[in-house]
């Protein structure tokens, strides 16, 4: 495998049709952010009192100082900003979200049942109409649980292969779902990314009705500390593998955003891949604790 050109991403994640001879390559693009593994705060620990104490009259001074330095720096800020309010109020949620026409949401330009679409290069990610939910500490995802296609698997983290790719999980168990284990994990600040099969040599696979999500369907991730985190669906691309929307599924989010992906679009023989990728996004609305097993 060759070396793509500096700042050309390798391009996006084949899959394997039926009766293919051709074993799986996994290519899904390339993250944005550095692979590594995932830290995970230490328990809170509760702090240890401070002495109480006047101190010396210089450092009571120097502190007072600041102190109205302080205020007098925020006095003129609020005046700054009572001047011209257009230059420092943020704009409103809804004026974030992309523009009609940039990324259909849940259909093609032709209406419902067509095929899906690739969004324009610079398009943010859909979003859903519910507001997000805050985002929770790190815990290791178990287990991906779509109603709407029926599917409840397992996860197993992945890393990256020798080209920075992210790697798939084993095609021989049709029904596992990989985790990304150098990005966030579900539930946290940023996109979790989770990879799945379209089909294997002899049969469907986890991700095989992946297309059929919509905006508003629900996505859950049994999580290990015993929470689920529940995403909302704010739309679907299908994205040619040679223009894979790197920043887009992979660039940071200050809301705890998910990802699905698998293969699409037309399966070329010659190679022995699919030409495209299925990309679902969804953003963290909820939560719950996980049913006791």
């Amino acid at each position: 495998m060759t070396t793509p050109p500096p700042g050309q991403y390798p391009p996006g994640q084949p899959g394997q049709p039926y009766g293919s001879p051709v074993p799986p390559q996994p290519v899904y693009g390339q993250p944005v952010f550095h692979a590594g593994p995932v830290v995970y705060p230490q328990a809170y620990q509760e702090p240890e009192p401070q002495p109480q104490g006047g101190g010396t009259p210089a450092i009571r001074a120097v502190l007072i100082l600041a102190a109205i330095a302080g205020v007098v720096t925020v006095v003129i800020g609020v005046f700054f900003i009572l001047g011209s309010p257009g230059e420092y109020t943020p704009p409103p949620r809804q004026a974030l979200k992309i523009n009609s026409g940039e990324l259909a949401p849940t259909v093609g330009p032709g209406g419902t049942d067509q095929p899906l679409t690739q969004a324009a290069a610079t398009a943010p990610p859909p979003v859903p109409t519910l507001p997000p939910a805050s985002p929770m500490q790190p815990s290791t995802p178990r287990r991906l649980i779509v109603p709407k296609l029926g599917i409840s698997a397992p996860i197993k983290s992945v890393g990256t292969d020798k080209s920075g790719a992210i790697e798939t999980p084993p095609i021989s168990n049709h029904n596992l779902v990989g985790w990304y284990r150098g990005g966030p994990t579900a539930g946290q600040p940023g996109p979790a990314v989770m990879l799945g099969h379209k089909d294997t040599m002899t049969r469907s696979a986890v991700f095989t009705r992946l297309h059929e999500l919509q905006n508003g369907d629900t996505i859950e991730v049994v999580r290990m500390d015993g929470t689920v985190a529940i995403f909302t669906v704010g739309g679907v691309e299908q994205a040619n593998k040679q223009t894979f929307p790197t920043e887009r599924v992979y660039g940071e989010r200050d809301n705890a955003e998910l990802r699905l992906i698998t293969c699409g679009g037309t399966y070329n023989r010659s190679t022995g891949h699919y030409v495209d990728n299925v990309i679902v996004y969804a953003t963290m609305t909820g939560t719950r604790l996980a049913a006791e097993n």
